[in-house]
C-alpha cells in the first residue's frame, strides 16, 4: 500500500499564493506519473496538473500560466504552486501518484484525501 499526505491549503485572499505539497510514503519500488486534481463543491473531480518521472508536466487551461508542478524524486513529494489564485479556483486538492510495490507488481493509481484551498474575493 502507498499513502498520500497533501498539506499547505487554507484560505487566501485573491491574487494571493498557496504552495501544496503531498508526500507519498509506504511500500514504494517506483512513482511513474503524479498528478493534483481538484473538487468545487457541486462540480466533479478535474485534473490541474500532472508531471512524470522525468519532470515533463502538463496543466489544464484553468492553471497554465499561474501554477508550477514539481517533483522530488528523492523524496517522493510533488508539489504545486498557486499564484495570482481567483476565488474560481477554491476546491479541495487532492494529489495521485501511479506506483509499484514491486518491479513485477501492477501500476496502480492512489490517492491523497485532499486539502481545501478557499480564495476569497
Amino acid at each position: 500500500q502507498v499513502q498520500l499526505v497533501e498539506s499547505g491549503g487554507g484560505l487566501v485572499q485573491a491574487g494571493g499564493s498557496l504552495r501544496l505539497s503531498c508526500a507519498a510514503s509506504g511500500s514504494i519500488f517506483s512513482i511513474n506519473a503524479m498528478g493534483w486534481y481538484r473538487q468545487a463543491p457541486g462540480k466533479q473531480r478535474e485534473l490541474v496538473a500532472v508531471i512524470t518521472r522525468i519532470g515533463s508536466t502538463n496543466y489544464a487551461i484553468s492553471g497554465k500560466g499561474r501554477f508550477t508542478i514539481s517533483r522530488d524524486n528523492a523524496k517522493n513529494t510533488v508539489f504545486l504552486q498557486m499564484n495570482s489564485l481567483k476565488p474560481e479556483d477554491t476546491a479541495v486538492y487532492y494529489c495521485n501518484a501511479d506506483s509499484q510495490t514491486g518491479s513485477a507488481a501492477p501500476i496502480i493509481t492512489y490517492w491523497g484525501k485532499g486539502t481545501l484551498v478557499t480564495v476569497s474575493s
